[in-house]
């Protein structure tokens, strides 16, 4: 027995990396840091990548219903700029039904941040999916969900890659046209949900001077436009709204 716990003990020490002084800590911590900052350098290129990407036009009309009955996908904008789309499975023969939506996208779903700062940028972000209703409507007070969810009546998925799986859409619109600007699905959905991977993905980006975006592109001070989530009211930051300065955390 002895012997048994002495070759446990042998095996999970050489499964764990080995402890050192702070200083050499530090020293590791540093060296990887180096690739962390590449990895935020090669994050920024991607998104202002998708900045230019070229758009393409939605001609196809689509229905969907909502809370408020009836809506188009000019509709779900909500009057903003910009339009997110997250195509969630929740409908009969998805697992969960009708108790739940599928395990992945209740995933995403729960990982979505307050949805006042995608607004602040002049971006709406919906989830949809093709169960009624009354379904969505009881399982997004189930799950404590607050956006806006609505049911596809059409072609919407099939027509934008998500009939078999999920992913997440971004449109843009120019006065009554919709052009869509990008598309991200598979393991990249596993990054959504907060603010900034939203923003990231779209037309638009975040709209703060340091990123490299086309000339012309709407863009104001970063940290300027930041608000608490209750005080945005109805104000669009990116349309010119000018914020007081504010004294930012050094952290």
């Amino acid at each position: 027995m002895k012997i048994d716990v002495m070759e446990s003990e042998t095996e999970a020490s050489e499964m764990n990396p080995k402890v050192v002084s702070k200083a050499e800590w530090e020293a590791a911590r540093q060296q990887l840091l180096v690739k962390e900052k590449e990895l935020t350098r090669a994050r920024d290129a991607l998104a202002a990548e998708r900045r230019r990407m070229p758009w393409l036009a939605v001609e196809k009309e689509y229905a969907f219903d909502g809370p408020k009955g009836k809506a188009s996908l000019l509709d779900l904008f909500d009057g903003r700029r910009q339009l997110i789309v997250y195509r969630a499975f929740f409908e009969p023969g998805v697992h969960g039904w009708p108790d739940h939506a599928c395990v992945g996208c209740s995933m995403v779903a729960d990982h979505v941040g307050h949805l006042a700062h995608l607004n602040a940028r002049n971006t709406t972000l919906v989830f949809c999916s093709r169960a009624p209703q009354a379904d969505i409507e009881r399982v997004k007070a189930r799950m404590g969900w607050q956006m806006p969810w609505y049911t596809i009546t059409d072609d919407f998925d099939t027509d934008f890659g998500v009939d078999e799986w999920h992913g997440t859409n971004a449109f843009i619109r120019e006065g009554d046209s919709v052009f869509r600007t990008y598309f991200i699905n598979n393991r990249g959905d596993e990054a959504m949900g907060s603010t900034w991977s939203y923003l990231d993905m779209t037309a638009l980006g975040r709209q703060e001077e340091w990123e490299d975006s086309p000339e012309g592109y709407p863009q104001t001070p970063p940290y300027e436009w930041w608000n608490w989530h209750d005080e945005y009211g109805d104000a669009q930051p990116s349309e010119g709204v000018e914020r007081p300065s504010r004294a930012r955390n050094s952290g």
